[in-house]
This record gives C-alpha cells, sequence and structure tokens, in this order.
C-alpha cells in the first residue's frame, strides 16, 4: 500500500509519480479510463490524493479530463507529435548552440562519453533509452536556463506516450546515433551554427519516424 511509504512530500506528488511510470510502462495503456475507485483501493489511499494527483499529470499532458467522464490516460494524436517535436526542436537546438559556445572542454567530453555509451548500450532496450535521456538533458542542464529544462521536461513526458514505436523502426537507431556523433562532434569542433543545425536535423529525422 502507497499509504504506508510516505515521504516528506505530500502524498498526491507519490501517487502522482506512481501513475506516470504506470502509464510510461503501459500498465494504463493510451486511451484507456482510468478507474479511480479501484487504483485507490490498490493504493490503499483515498480519491481524494488521486483526484490532485491526476490534475498534476492533466498539466503535464498525460491524463486527458473528459466531462462527466473521468480521467483518460491520454493518446497522443500525429498533430500533438508534430507540436511536441517542432517545439523541442527549437528549445534543444539553442541550448547545444549554447553549449558549443560556452561549455568548458571538461563538459563537453563528458558529452562525447555519454554518446560513447550510447553506442555501446544498443540491444539493451531500457537502457538505450535511458542514457539517450541522459544526453539530451545533460545538454539542457549545461546550457542553465531552468525556464527551458522544465519546459522540456514536460515536453518529453508526453513523447514517452509514443516514443518507443520510433525507434524501433527498421534503421533508426543507428540513424539516431550518427546524428548524436553529428551533434557531439560539431560541440567539440565549438561549431555552434553546426550543433544547432544538426539538433534541428534530429528532432526532424524523429518526428519522420514516429508519423
Amino acid at each position: 500500500m502507497l499509504a504506508s511509504t510516505l515521504t516528506q512530500r505530500p502524498l498526491y506528488e507519490d501517487v502522482a509519480e506512481r501513475l506516470r511510470q504506470q502509464i510510461f510502462d503501459r500498465e494504463l495503456e493510451p486511451g484507456s479510463w482510468i478507474d479511480e475507485i479501484r487504483i485507490a483501493e490498490s493504493l490503499g489511499i483515498s480519491r481524494t490524493p488521486l483526484r490532485e494527483a491526476l490534475k498534476v499529470l492533466a498539466t503535464e499532458g498525460l491524463v486527458t479530463m473528459k466531462l462527466r467522464r473521468g480521467a483518460y490516460v491520454t493518446e497522443v494524436s500525429e498533430k500533438d507529435l508534430m507540436d511536441v517535436y517542432h517545439l523541442l526542436s527549437l528549445l534543444e537546438s539553442d541550448a547545444v548552440r549554447q553549449v558549443a559556445l560556452k561549455a568548458s572542454d571538461d563538459q563537453l567530453q563528458e558529452l562525447a562519453h555519454l554518446h560513447e555509451q550510447l553506442m555501446q548500450s544498443v540491444g539493451e532496450t531500457e537502457r538505450f533509452f535511458s542514457i539517450n535521456e541522459q544526453f539530451h538533458r545533460r545538454v539542457l542542464e549545461l546550457a542553465d536556463n531552468r525556464w527551458r529544462l522544465n519546459m522540456v521536461d514536460d515536453l518529453r513526458k508526453v513523447l514517452k506516450l509514443n516514443r518507443h514505436h520510433s525507434l524501433f523502426k527498421t534503421g533508426r537507431i543507428q540513424q539516431s546515433l550518427d546524428e548524436h556523433a553529428a551533434i557531439v562532434q560539431a560541440l567539440l569542433d565549438r561549431n555552434a551554427s553546426a550543433a544547432a543545425s544538426r539538433m534541428a536535423s534530429h528532432f526532424a529525422n524523429g518526428l519522420q519516424a514516429a508519423t
């Protein structure tokens, strides 16, 4: 029971994290109705923190609230994907430009090392996705704009509803690795415009594979 594992943060945040992971793991499928009574009973909580958690997930775009019908796991449409990829491309292209200009040599080597780890993780699906996410997040952290980082975090939560399918397409994993390699090389060369352009191409190709 979740109630027995309380942390210092409010209960609804723990509930939101539990439901968020169930959505990402496809235990709660896109488009499925969220049975509040069943979930509250399974977690050993009342419906009040559950409803607060659902509001959080709705703000993140992972849950859709329907009038008089309750909460549903969000289904990502083609337009949703296009909109999310468009914003991620703008935000992360600008971030990588800043990193090329401002990051230390050690920080750039850190990104190069993450790319090496990514190459070594091919065939290990969950590890590959995890390192890929670490790479992109580290770029954002080095760009040092917390508002952009928060925005990208929320956008990537929505992207996770569809994300695994795009990299499973034939040849997409190798293509993505090649794109990362090109981004890393531009960073090591401190070529800000090339880094930004290659990041934009990375997202354009990702969108093409995802739709």
